[in-house]
């Protein structure tokens, strides 16, 4: 994908049929990249999706954490059973909830100021909200969480406990810190479909200057198509995930051989 960005499409499709499409020959530039720019607001669509993203990040760890450290440290009635139908949700696929999800946003009130007063509006679509709300709470982060908590000794909260500390200063203050591998993995695991999202903006987002990134590729695909300029979008819109995987791979690895394989 890399190295065709580079070539012209002329030149792509000469090396399809040789080692030579894997390899940085021929006539290479950066022309590809300076007309993806000039095709498509594509520095608005990076702008939006790490935004949305990056809060979608925030808000999906403290949520999800807190759910499962209720569920783990704290004496909850039921919790197992709690816990079950959170991890039940994973079986059903979004493109049955799509639909059905569209009409309860549409539903959704919202306080918005006109002028010097507010007023009470209906209706999330074509916003960010309706892009970092629906996706907040996630059911895997949840588990990945818990099993992470159950990792903790329990004695801690014990000795926090005498010491006349609350839940949320246990949660704050001794659990979360000694959980970073877990929020690692959850923010690598929340931002890559947060990023990827293509069905859902495209359901529920109408305003250029409010879409991602994922949408900008069916732009390349109005009237003539250049493969090298679809080629350098793409490598572009790949290059956060690929620095956020690297920036916390070891993190990552060492939640998932702690807790990945409990239960």
């Amino acid at each position: 994908m890399f190295v065709s960005s580079l070539k012209p499409d002329q030149q792509i499709f000469g090396d399809l049929s040789s080692i030579a499409a894997f390899l940085p020959v021929g006539h290479l530039s950066f022309d590809n990249y300076g007309a993806v720019f000039d095709r498509v607001p594509a520095a608005r669509f990076l702008i939006n999706s790490v935004g949305v993203s990056v809060v979608t990040v925030v808000l999906g760890v403290i949520i999800n954490s807190m759910a499962a450290f209720a569920l783990s440290r704290m004496r909850v009635r039921g919790k197992a059973v709690i816990l079950t139908l959170i991890i039940a949700t994973l079986i059903v696929p979004f493109e049955t909830l799509a639909l059905p999800l569209v009409w309860w946003v549409n539903q959704l009130p919202w306080l918005q100021f006109d002028g010097f007063n507010l007023t009470l509006t209906t209706g999330w679509l074509d916003t960010y909200r309706v892009q970092i709300v629906p996706f907040i709470a996630n059911a895997f982060s949840v588990y990945l969480f818990h099993q992470y908590f159950e990792s903790i000794p329990k004695e801690l909260d014990e000795a926090a406990r005498v010491d006349g500390a609350s839940w949320f200063t246990i949660y704050r203050k001794v659990v979360m810190p000694l959980s970073g591998p877990a929020i690692a993995t959850v923010a690598i695991l929340t931002f890559l479909p947060a990023w990827n999202s293509y069905l859902w903006p495209l359901m529920v987002v109408q305003s250029e200057e409010l879409r991602p990134v994922m949408i900008g590729v069916q732009y390349f695909f109005q009237l003539n198509v250049s493969w090298g300029q679809v080629m350098a979008y793409t490598s572009i819109i790949t290059l956060p995930v690929v620095a956020l995987f690297v920036a916390f791979q070891r993190a990552f690895v060492n939640s998932i051989a702690s807790s990945g394989v409990k239960g």
